[in-house]
């Protein structure tokens, strides 16, 4: 057998999240349908994260075992063949026997993107959160940086969380201004479910005057969900990038 590290990008706005689903579509399903057809192989992929519904994924990277003598270019080219237009195979190469996307996963960097505009743009429908009250990312970038460091983010995850060990690492979180669009960027160990989108929350609570603007580090200790802001919608979120070779840097 042959084991390859495949790259995907994908708009998640047409799939009920990355892992296969019994009653709906999924990518995984939809990925491993198509190795399917190139090969005649039936697989089970190894997936990097567990995206949720309607969440995009710019650089998500699953592991794969063929006994076809198909070459890295020929699985990125023929998957494409195979593949919807919302799905893409931007790599692929082979590797180590032992590689697993998952378990050798040293980090992730998500973005969360906001439209922060009173007039609804339609082509951001699917790719974004629209709100309406005025941000100030300069305000919000500095509350942020209080998420940085090891801590225990229970406070931060959906009480449907099943995960024992609640700590992770954020090595950083930035949140920058592209006109009308509020990008937040977490780097991070590891992130638990719902995580970034109960920080994001937490931090448009904080915009807002609903949560003071020093309160997350008192959060976190509290270790409390109700403490936190609201759990922001998924199509504004991105897994932007996985890494490997290396954590993330500070």
């Amino acid at each position: 057998m042959r084991n390859f590290k495949v790259t995907l990008a994908y708009d998640g706005s047409g799939y009920h999240g990355w892992q296969r689903q019994s009653n709906a579509l999924a990518v995984q399903e939809v990925v491993e349908n198509a190795i399917f057809k190139l090969t005649g192989e039936k697989v089970v992929v190894q997936g990097c994260s567990r995206t949720d519904a309607g969440v995009h994924a710019r650089m998500y990277v699953l592991s794969m075992e063929l006994e076809s003598t198909i070459t890295p270019r020929g699985i990125q080219l023929g998957l494409n063949s195979w593949l919807p237009d919302d799905i893409s195979v931007i790599g692929c190469e082979e590797c180590e026997a032992g590689f697993h996307a998952r378990y050798h996963c040293k980090g992730k960097e998500y973005e969360y993107i906001v439209h922060n505009s009173r007039i609804k743009d339609p082509f951001l429908k699917n790719t974004a959160f629209r709100n309406t009250y005025p941000i100030d990312e300069v305000l919000l970038d500095k509350a942020a940086k209080d998420y940085v460091g090891e801590h225990d983010f229970k406070a931060f995850c959906s009480t449907a969380c099943d995960k024992e060990i609640t700590v992770r690492t954020i090595y950083r979180f930035d949140v920058r201004r592209e006109g009308e669009l509020v990008i937040f960027t977490v780097a991070g160990n590891g992130f638990l479910y719902n995580m970034v989108r109960i920080m994001v929350g937490t931090l448009l609570f904080i915009n807002e005057g609903k949560i003071a603007a020093d309160a997350i580090p008192r959060i976190i200790e509290s270790k409390d969900r109700t403490k936190a802001g609201k759990t922001v919608p998924p199509q504004g979120l991105y897994l932007n990038k996985v890494y490997y070779d290396k954590e993330p840097e500070d």
